[in-house]
């Protein structure tokens, strides 16, 4: 049986990208400046540091708009993050409840500021996952090393059995953030339209996952 991981943002909800360059228009910034801020010293600029909980709020607000400077633009952090926020994807749910009804296990791996609030729409989406691991709690990040093991551990511990890489299947919209996850043995799947992953996890785990 394989067992599943997803992403949230850009998987699960909609891509924050989007919303950054609408942010960017209205602010006469150049298209996909922040995501080139963001990919820029990847393991130590400010959304690195924000997501490991190194730094709060306030601190990321003013660390990224340095950066921002620095590469010779100014732009209001704040409204970034603001950005952040995606929809949710009823389509991916539906998915996510039809493999958890079929018995697949599930994991929630996040790269976030600060830990999801169970009462929140997004926090909500937790109880369908036997396990959530959240950047902001655990002071890694994908695509640290690190952080997929401890994923498919801590999916170990809470299904009761150990957890080949071979058959884990991991949904993220990232490419850096696959690269890992590939290198330990687990399939990837990157995605760009919802509908293509999740008929390429549908092939994979041989559930039908149609709507």
């Amino acid at each position: 049986m394989s067992v599943v991981v997803f992403d949230l943002g850009g998987v699960i909800t909609t891509s924050p990208l989007a919303a950054f360059g609408d942010y960017e228009r209205s602010a006469g910034l150049p298209l996909g400046l922040v995501a080139r801020l963001n990919i820029a010293n990847a393991h130590t600029n400010a959304w690195a540091r924000f997501e490991r909980g190194e730094l709060d709020r306030d601190g990321f607000v003013e660390v990224f708009e340095a950066e921002a400077r620095a590469a010779g633009h100014e732009v209001d952090a704040t409204a970034v993050l603001d950005a952040l926020h995606g929809a949710v994807r009823p389509e991916v749910v539906a998915a996510i409840e039809a493999l958890r009804a079929a018995g697949v296990p599930l994991a929630l791996l996040t790269n976030n500021a600060a830990p999801m609030d169970p009462a929140s729409e997004h926090g909500a989406l937790t109880a369908l996952f036997d396990v959530v691991v959240e950047s902001s709690v655990e002071g890694i990040r994908k695509p640290e090393p690190a952080i997929y093991p401890l994923t498919t551990d801590r999916l170990a511990a809470a299904i009761g059995r150990a957890v080949d890489p071979a058959e884990v299947v991991y949904l993220d919209d990232l490419g850096p953030n696959l690269k890992p996850a590939r290198a330990l043995g687990w399939h990837t799947v990157k995605v760009v339209d919802p509908a293509d992953a999740l008929a390429e996890l549908a092939r994979v785990t041989g559930i039908d996952l149609s709507t």
